[in-house]
């Protein structure tokens, strides 16, 4: 299955969360590749079987604004029968914690997308737990599903 991890990061913590998933799959022996939205043409995710992909959200429940961009530009694609999983970091202070996966979800699978696994939230920073036992457990949802 050919895998693409994308994904907007602004503090790096998105990126973070991007990069060890990248190490994960790796390590399963699935090959992929990891782009930033600003660095990744639009018409290439259609070569891709599954994306993997993930947004920092900002304020209450707005895009990163590199995966906004990269957003904007597939809203005339078809995406029927492209399995997806999405990632991110926000701030359980606001009222749309993680809104930016929320949008990305809905928007895929109004899109024809099937979505493998539930979205991965992460509350702050990826790095300290809970939050790591929570990428942990969808990694290896993930690896699950992916048999």
């Amino acid at each position: 299955m050919k895998t693409l991890i994308l994904y907007g990061s602004l503090t790096g913590n998105t990126q973070y969360v991007a990069e060890q998933i990248s190490e994960f799959l790796t390590q399963s022996g699935i090959e992929h590749e990891i782009m930033n939205a600003n660095s990744f043409s639009v018409k290439d995710v259609l070569n891709y079987d599954l994306l993997l992909l993930g947004s920092s959200t900002w304020d209450d429940g707005i895009l990163q604004y590199d995966f906004d961009a990269f957003f904007q530009e597939v809203q005339d694609f078809d995406f029927t029968d492209k399995k997806i999983a999405v990632f991110g970091c926000g701030d359980s202070s606001y009222e749309h914690f993680c809104g930016a996966v929320d949008t990305i979800e809905k928007f895929w699978q109004e899109k024809g997308a099937i979505k493998l696994i539930n979205s991965l939230k992460i509350d702050g920073f990826p790095q300290q737990e809970p939050n790591l036992e929570l990428l942990q457990k969808w990694l290896a949802d993930l690896q699950t599903n992916l048999k």
